[in-house]
C-alpha cells in the first residue's frame, strides 16, 4: 500500500475519521496500533512477529535498564542483549547471504573450494527503520537520557507508527513518547497546511520520481550504449529522482502524522542548494544522519582525539552508513566515497573556499552524482561501466534517448525547488483569502493529475 495509491487515502480516510471519533485517549492509541498493525500486515503478515519480538524485548530492555534493584553489570548485560537481538534480526535477514557471497567468492578467488550456503530470505519491509528507532530508545535508557516508558501500548505505537514505519523518519524516543502521554485535540493540526505538504510530497513522488525513474532506469540498462552526455544527466536525474522519492515519502508522512495530531522529525532541507558534501550530509536524511553521530560518531571519539582520529571515525562511520543502505558493495562504495569527500573538506581551507563561492552547488551536484552512481548500480562494475562511459564513452556509443523531455523535468524541478527553497512569494499567498488559497490547491490538484507516472513505482527506501 503506497501513499500514492487511492487505497491508502481510503485506509487513512477510516484511520483518521474513527482516531478523531473516538473520544477516549487510551481508545485512540489503542485504534492507532491496530491500524499500523494493520497496514504492515498489507505488506506481508509473516513479519508482524519480527516487529511484536524487537517492540517485547526493548520493552522488557527498557523496564530493566530503569530499575534501581538492577546492577550495573546487569544494566549492561540488558543493553548488550537488546542489541544482540534487534541486530542478529537485522543481520540475519539483510546481510547474511551478503557475507557469505562475498566470504565464498574471497575463498573461490584464492585457490579454494568454497560450498555457498545462502538462506534467500525475504527482506522484510521497513526493518531498518525501525530497528535503529528501538535502540535508540534502550541506548538512551541506558545512558540515563530517557525515563523508561512503562505503558506497553505507548511503547508499542511507538515501534509501529504506520506513517514513519516503513521508511521513516528515524522517530526518537525522547521524541514521540512524550506527545503520547496527552491526548490529541482534532482541531490541533493545521489541516490546510498538512494538505499542501501531502500534496507537494504526492508532487515530487508521482510526477516527478517516477517520471525519471524511466529515464533513469533506461541509462542503468546499458550504459555503454550511452554517450556521456546522456550518461552525466543520468546520474545528477538520479540525483533527483531519489530525493523526490524519498523526500516525498517524507511530506506525505509527516502530513498524515500530523492530522493525527502527532509529529515527526524533519528529514530534508533543501539538500539540492548545498554548497559542500559535508553540508549537503547535514540536509539530507537527518534522522539517520544525526542517530549515526549520536550513536557512534561521538562513542568512538568524535573531532575530540585530533584530527587523523576524526578523519578514521568519519570513514568508519560512512562506511557502517553505506552499509546501512543495503547488503551489496555498491552501497559499502557509495559510503566510503561520500565519507572520503568529507575528510578531504575538513583539510584546510577546502570547504570553506567550496561553500564561498556558487559554484559550490554545481561541485555539490557532481559529486552526488558520483555517489549516485554507486546507489543506483546493481554491482561495483556496473558503476564502474557506468563512469568509465561519463569519462571515455566506447566508440559505439551514441545518444540512445532524446533529452530534451528530461532536462524540461529537470529544469522545472530546480525551477519550483528554488521559489521554495527561497520562500519565493510565500508572504503574499500567505496573505490571500482562505477561499482563493483552496482554489490553488484544487488547480495544483488538477494540475498534477495528469503527469502522474502511469505505473506506480515502489519507494525506493522500501528496501532498506
Amino acid at each position: 500500500m503506497y501513499f500514492t495509491e487511492l487505497r491508502f487515502i481510503a485506509f487513512f480516510a477510516i484511520v483518521w475519521a474513527i482516531h478523531w471519533g473516538l473520544r477516549s485517549h487510551g481508545a485512540r492509541k489503542t485504534w492507532l496500533l491496530a491500524a499500523s498493525y494493520a497496514f504492515y500486515a498489507g505488506w506481508d503478515w509473516r513479519f508482524l512477529g519480527l516487529i511484536v519480538l524487537s517492540t517485547v524485548v526493548d520493552y522488557a530492555a527498557g523496564l530493566m535498564l530503569g530499575s534501581e534493584r538492577v546492577s550495573v553489570a546487569g544494566r549492561r548485560a540488558w543493553l548488550i542483549a537488546s542489541l544482540a537481538v534487534n541486530l542478529g534480526v537485522l543481520g540475519l535477514f539483510k546481510y547474511f547471504d551478503f557475507f557469505v557471497d562475498s566470504a565464498a567468492g574471497l575463498l573461490t578467488a584464492l585457490g579454494f573450494q568454497a560450498n555457498q550456503l545462502t538462506l534467500e530470505l525475504v527482506l522484510p519491509v521497513g526493518i531498518s527503520f525501525y530497528t535503529f528507532q528501538t535502540l535508540s530508545y534502550t541506548i538512551d535508557v541506558y545512558r540515563g537520557k530517557l525515563e523508561t516508558c512503562r505503558n506497553p501500548r505507548d511503547f508499542a505505537l511507538f515501534v509501529a507508527f504506520f506513517p514513519q514505519l516503513v521508511a521513516g523518519p528515524i522517530v526518537r524516543a525522547a521524541d514521540f513518547l512524550p506527545q503520547l502521554k496527552t491526548q490529541r485535540r482534532w482541531n490541533e493540526p493545521e489541516y490546510r497546511a498538512l494538505a499542501y505538504l501531502f500534496l507537494a510530497g504526492f508532487i515530487k513522488k508521482a510526477c516527478v520520481a517516477d517520471n525519471l525513474a524511466r529515464f533513469v532506469d533506461e541509462v542503468y540498462s546499458d550504459p555503454s550504449r550511452h554517450d556521456a552526455l546522456t550518461l552525466a544527466i543520468g546520474s545528477f536525474a538520479t540525483y533527483v529522482q531519489v530525493y523526490c522519492d524519498f523526500s516525498g515519502y517524507t511530506d506525505m508522512a509527516l502530513a498524515a502524522a500530523g492530522m493525527l495530531g502527532y509529529g515527526l522529525c524533519i528529514n530534508f532541507d533543501f539538500p539540492i542548494f548545498a554548497r559542500s558534501v559535508t553540508r549537503f550530509w547535514g540536509r539530507w536524511h537527518i534522522s539517520l544522519g544525526s542517530w549515526f553521530r549520536d550513536y557512534l560518531y561521538i562513542p568512538l571519539g568524535g573531532s575530540r582525539h585530533g584530527e587523523w582520529r576524526t578523519r578514521f571515525n568519519l570513514l568508519a562511520v560512512f562506511l557502517l552508513c553505506g552499509l546501512w543502505h543495503g547488503a551489496n558493495w555498491t552501497f559499502i562504495a557509495f559510503g566510503g566515497y561520500v565519507g572520503l569527500l568529507l575528510v578531504v573538506e575538513r583539510l584546510g581551507a577546502v570547504r570553506g573556499w567550496i561553500e564561498r563561492t556558487p559554484l559550490g552547488v554545481l561541485y555539490n551536484w557532481a559529486a552526488i552524482g558520483v555517489a549516485m552512481i554507486y546507489f543506483r548500480s546493481s554491482d561495483i562494475g556496473a558503476a564502474h561501466a557506468y563512469l568509465t562511459g561519463v569519462v571515455a564513452p566506447a566508440a559505439e556509443a551514441a545518444r540512445q534517448v532524446e533529452l530534451w523531455p528530461w532536462l524540461t523535468v529537470l529544469g522545472v524541478f530546480l525551477a519550483a525547488h528554488w521559489v521554495c527553497y527561497r520562500r519565493i512569494g510565500f508572504a503574499a499567498f500567505e496573505r490571500l483569502p482562505t477561499w482563493s488559497r483552496d482554489l490553488a490547491f484544487g488547480a495544483a490538484i488538477a494540475l498534477a493529475l495528469p503527469w502522474t507516472a502511469p505505473t506506480y513505482q515502489p519507494f525506493i527506501y522500501f528496501q532498506f
